[in-house]
């Protein structure tokens, strides 16, 4: 599971957080401006009974998910990874060292 965070992530982003065999996941489908937290000791108990363990990587965070309210979100995993660099949203040739297109990015036909 990979979090993209930019200015303007409609054209590209400059960050992700690489969750790698996530066991729980609970978060609006589009967010913004999330402020990440400690999991509180009732999140970590709700998630420990849910995969029957205390994962390594438990992660919360509130963020806009344009409510009324902050979103709350939680993501437990094996893993997590920072990955710094451009990552385009759009076909784009000739990319730079540190740069990659996203995954789902295909050639022009």
């Amino acid at each position: 599971m990979r979090l993209g965070a930019g200015h303007d992530i409609s054209y590209a982003h400059g960050l992700e957080l690489v969750f790698s065999d996530p066991v729980f996941v609970t978060c609006p489908a589009a967010f913004q401006d999330p402020v990440f937290r400690a999991p509180t000791p009732d999140e970590v108990r709700l998630v420990a009974r849910q995969v029957d363990e205390t994962p390594p990587v438990l992660i919360a965070f509130e963020a806009d998910a344009g409510g009324p309210s902050l979103a709350s979100g939680l993501i437990a995993a094996r893993q997590l990874d920072i990955v710094l660099g451009t990552v385009f949203r759009y076909w784009r040739e000739n990319l730079a060292v540190g740069e990659r297109l996203a995954p789902w990015v295909k050639p022009p036909v």
